[in-house]
């Protein structure tokens, strides 16, 4: 058997294949590893923003339960959207001021619509 340096595998037939470990981080924990081409080019993820409350299914707009320049606590209602039958109650992903609605009452919308714009206020309920 062939000895091999660290970071060299042999393959079946005998070829040294060279291979980096490197060290990936998950929740403050290091692991060493090795990462595939697609994992190094993959697109990175984006938190989505608490402040926009986006459109979660196609729909219509029931009802909108808040008004401009509104604060709001988390989790409190601000849209009715139905959809497929059902009332979806959307609520505050945040504490905030309402910015703007971008919706009105009986407007159909789609998947991933903007449908309002909250800030974050000095002094957010929570």
């Amino acid at each position: 058997m062939k000895k091999t340096k660290e970071g060299e595998i042999p393959n079946i037939d005998g070829e040294i294949l060279n291979i980096e470990e490197e060290i990936l981080n998950i929740d403050g924990t290091d692991y060493r590893t090795r990462l595939s081409r697609k994992f190094r080019n993959r697109t990175p993820f984006i938190p989505a923003d608490p402040f926009l409350l986006t459109s979660i299914i196609p729909g219509t707009i029931l009802d909108i339960l808040v008004k401009p320049g509104q604060q709001v606590k988390k989790g409190e209602p601000l849209i009715i959207l139905e959809a497929m039958k059902m009332q979806n109650m959307l609520k505050s992903p945040a504490g905030g001021t309402i910015k703007m609605i971008a919706v009105g009452k009986g407007e159909k919308v789609g998947k991933g619509t903007v449908l309002l714009r909250m800030e974050q206020s000095q002094r957010s309920p929570s």
